[in-house]
């Protein structure tokens, strides 16, 4: 088992400290708010595997830094972040890293609340797959990165959006670049609470204090069984998402390249 002093200062984008066994992850870039990109794409997903396997990690509390949780957004008015040809060993790195980010994360075993402190404009699946989601009153939800940003969505929003949000909810937020409010987000069910800012963390810790009054295996054994389903799908579609975003990209950018 790994402990958290050979983990927790390792991440250029991720911060860690642990009180009683309640582990806070804060995602940011240079102090401030997450800024997307290839760097947090690897670290998240080797970070995760690694908070999974520290046995003394009993509830997570997963959020951001600052105003934002994640962005920036991108779309039909920002640039297009597929800009050259995207060769087959560029895009396996992306491939096995994603396919590895998600299911990291479904694989700790202990149950982690989402603090989402402000918009989250890329990746809004990563604190949506936690078991308990909060949200301030701030915080925007959109995947401005795929459809909308010029790639197809399908490293793991393809499967995430529309196991929560249903369906035709799904479908719509990735293919029109729909951007939602936290009310809505909770209306559709991917927030559970909404607060103000200043109470969000405050709540977060609330709700893992009441979480630690429980038995380890009942927590423990809680999370494992709420999180099967979303495994085996993630582990059905994530991969073949991948492969046509890969694809896709690679047409996309050669297109870009001759014109």
């Amino acid at each position: 088992m790994l402990k958290l002093e050979s983990y927790a200062n390792k991440y250029q984008t991720i911060q860690m400290s642990r009180t009683d066994g309640i582990l806070e992850v804060k995602l940011h870039t240079n102090g401030g708010p997450l800024h997307w990109s290839l760097l947090p794409h690897g670290e998240l997903t080797r970070a995760f595997h690694e908070i999974g396997q520290d046995y003394e990690n009993e509830v997570i509390i997963l959020t951001g830094t600052g105003a934002a949780f994640s962005g920036p957004a991108l779309g039909p008015n920002g640039h297009n972040h597929v800009s050259h040809p995207v060769t087959a060993m560029e895009w396996d790195k992306i491939y096995f890293e994603g396919k590895h980010l998600l299911l990291n994360l479904l694989n700790i075993e202990v149950p982690i609340i989402a603090a989402i402190n402000g918009p989250t404009l890329r990746h809004a699946e990563i604190p949506l797959l936690s078991d308990i989601v909060l949200a301030a009153d701030t915080a925007t939800f959109q995947d401005s990165a795929h459809f909308w940003g010029g790639l197809v969505p399908g490293d793991g929003v393809h499967v995430v959006f529309p196991h929560l949000m249903g369906t035709n909810r799904g479908r719509y937020f990735l293919l029109t670049g729909q951007t939602i409010n936290a009310q809505e987000a909770k209306d559709v069910g991917l927030v559970n609470e909404v607060l103000p800012l200043d109470q969000l963390l405050p709540r977060a810790w609330e709700l893992a204090r009441y979480l630690k009054l429980r038995s380890p295996l009942l927590r423990r054994y809680s999370r494992v069984l709420a999180t099967q389903e979303l495994k085996k799908k993630i582990l059905d579609m994530h991969g073949y998402g991948l492969a046509l975003e890969g694809l896709a990209a690679t047409h996309n950018s050669n297109q870009s390249s001759h014109e």
